[in-house]
């Protein structure tokens, strides 16, 4: 008997249903309808296992997508439970109310730990945000069960009567609007049905019925092996001792459509507190920090949710490529967006513990590996450092610093030498009678090289004393020092250009060069024509060093900070970043300027002394540049006189 009525909506599930206002993202209404024909199998499978129903011995779970581009219609079809007409009228006609949280209340002590994809009951409104009209044919496994026929033009208007569909199981046919009939094609549902269900539970097959048969050469039509469009066991479904090298690799080149092999993956399988699977993978990389994009999916019992959502996944590791599958993950009603609470944080928490543990295992029982991706994996390990603190106090002693003869070091290892040095220092102090209680504790100087080429200067002097330095050439290095000494009273990290090392000078009292220190100055302020010029004389142990910048390091990150944020026009000077220039009274050159204070070669040598230590420690500007070239052809000209 044919019904007519109007969707009735509870006044606690009102809600702006139809069209645009559900979904943020159209394509969804794909995920939607196949998600609930997922659902509707894994409910009759549930009921075959308890004993309500029994499943015929042929039976094999699918859902079959339709795309008719002729009548513009696209067809969901799959065979589960079905539904009765007064199912139909409980859970079509009566908008928001959830069959799938229903079920779970009335067999909740029999579902065990399947999964039940719907908890929402308003996915299969989002067709009428692409149709003018849906109907519905359906037949409940129920015994003497009448076919159901419901039809709605997108309003709040149907029409019900009794059916004709045959078999058990709901076939929804969505009749294409005008403005969307690129959902009636092939190739577009393709395109939505690999983004959202490329890893749902149930076998997926797509079909054009107006689609050209292949045939083979002699014109004999070929029968094609039919094939599910999607993978119902995906790889973090397995067990990691299961799954092999190469089964990581293909996944990964399937999913992140990146042919470069990734570095190695963390396989995360965690059942307890909450159930949590899925991959991360660490990539190679071959670019600056701030050009590194990663992607992790996130899914829902294998139904894809969306990419790189910030409350489950740390914001560092977003770099990474991977994926991730919660079901108890407390998604809000449209499915795409998560409910703000603790269980996420908890979630975001155990994640970032276990990248962390993976990667300190592997200093701890693989270190030859984990320096050959140090290289790649530093920018990630950096990054989490300075964005969540937890992760920074598990990685601290296995962060690697490459040292000036390009081995690895981490950090602990690297303050050894300080702390011989100290104990020293404190055994000398024992001498002269000074309790070591008393002293000062001083911090442990970690000098670094951010340019092994500019810097080569200062490399040399430090390696020919045997002073140890470190290379942190990265973006990140600047902010992830600042870090580590935030955190860390024990030590402080100095450029090597930041100041002369002891080692590398020959102890000489300031009162036998201060007479030649105010000359030079002189002939210096002179010769650059600047009266703030900073200059000392030392006795260098390397007699071909004539003169070197150094810049404290303060003044030097305070540069770094205003370049950062665009002020690099500023005077850097009031932030004590003065520069100060050390001439070696050792070198023959330095020697001749003090010696011939009034020789009309000396402005000349001084302005070539200044810019060889600017040279040695930057680029020269343009203008610097084309001066230290016409000087040095003076130079030569005069030689050859």
């Amino acid at each position: 008997m044919k019904r007519q009525g109007s969707l009735s909506i509870d006044s606690e599930n009102i809600f702006p249903i139809i069209k645009k206002w559900l979904y943020s993202d159209q394509d969804i209404f794909v995920r939607e309808l196949v998600s609930n024909g997922c659902d509707a199998i894994t409910k009759l499978k549930k009921l075959d296992m308890m004993g309500e129903y029994e499943l015929p011995e042929d039976y094999k779970p699918r859902i079959d997508v339709i795309a008719n581009d002729r009548d513009k219609t696209l067809t969901f079809i799959d065979n589960g439970l079905g539904m009765t007409a007064d199912e139909v009228e409980e859970y079509i006609n009566r908008i928001a109310f959830s069959g799938a949280t229903d079920f779970l209340n009335t067999y909740k002590d029999k579902t065990n730990d399947d999964q039940i994809i719907g908890h929402f009951g308003l996915g299969f409104y989002s067709a009428f945000m692409v149709s003018d009209k849906v109907t519905i044919e359906t037949l409940s496994y129920k015994k003497d069960a009448t076919p159901v026929y419901w039809e709605c033009d997108g309003g709040t208007e149907f029409d019900m009567e009794e059916g004709d569909k045959d078999s058990v199981g709901t076939k929804i046919t969505l009749y294409i609007n005008e403005d969307c009939l690129a959902y009636a094609n092939e190739y577009k549902v393709r395109e939505v049905l690999n983004k959202y269900c490329a890893f749902m539970p149930t076998e997926i097959y797509l079909t054009n019925p107006n689609k050209e048969p292949n045939k083979d050469k002699d014109g004999n039509m070929v029968v094609e092996e039919e094939k599910p469009i999607n993978d119902t066991n995906p790889l973090w479904t397995l067990n990691p001792a299961e799954c092999k090298e190469e089964q990581y690799k293909e996944f990964y080149r399937k999913v992140f459509l990146d042919y470069k092999e990734p570095l190695f993956w963390i396989h995360l399988n965690m059942d307890y507190p909450f159930n949590l699977k899925g991959i991360l993978y660490f990539p190679k990389i071959n670019t600056e920090y701030d050009s590194i994009e990663g992607t992790i999916k996130l899914y829902n019992n294998q139904v894809f949710i969306a990419d790189n959502i910030k409350e489950v996944i740390p914001e560092f590791l977003m770099l990474l490529k991977g994926v991730i599958d919660c079901p108890d993950l407390p998604l809000n009603v449209s499915r795409s967006a998560l409910q703000n609470d603790g269980f996420v944080n908890k979630i975001s928490e155990y994640i970032s513990k276990k990248v962390a543990d993976k990667l300190s295992g592997m200093c701890k029982t693989d270190k030859e590996n984990y320096e050959k991706f140090w290289d790649d994996i530093s920018p990630f390990i950096k990054y989490g450092c300075l964005k969540d603190e937890k992760f920074c106090d598990r990685m601290n002693d296995f962060i690697l610093f490459k040292n000036l003869d390009d081995k690895y070091i981490t950090l602990p290892e690297l303050m050894v030498q300080e702390d011989k040095d100290k104990r020293a220092d404190t055994q000398e102090d024992a001498k002269d009678g000074t309790p070591e209680e008393a002293k000062e504790p001083e911090k442990t100087t970690i000098y670094y090289v951010t340019d092994p080429v500019m810097q080569s200067q200062y490399i040399n002097m430090f390696k020919a004393n045997n002073t140890p330095a470190v290379i942190l050439n990265h973006n990140i290095d600047t902010s992830f020092i600042t870090q580590l000494e935030r955190r860390n009273e024990k030590y402080k990290f100095m450029r090597i250009d930041s100041e002369l090392i002891n080692d590398a000078k020959e102890e000489v009292s300031e009162d036998e060069l201060k007479d030649s220190l105010e000359e030079i100055t002189k002939a210096f302020k002179k010769a650059l024509n600047r009266d703030n010029i900073n200059i000392k004389l030392e006795k260098l142990k390397d007699e071909n060093i004539s003169s070197i910048l150094t810049l404290s390091e303060e003044g030097r990150r305070m540069q770094d900070m205003m370049k950062m944020y665009g002020m690099a026009g500023m005077d850097s000077s009031m932030f004590g970043g003065d520069e100060c220039i050390t001439l070696n009274v050792n070198n023959k050159l330095v020697k001749f300027i003090i010696e011939h204070k009034k020789s009309k070669r000396v402005p000349l040598f001084c302005e070539q002394l200044y810019d060889l230590a600017l040279l040695a420690n930057r680029p020269l500007t343009s203008d610097e540049m084309t001066r230290f070239v016409k000087r040095s052809n003076e130079i030569m000209l005069e030689l050859a006189d």
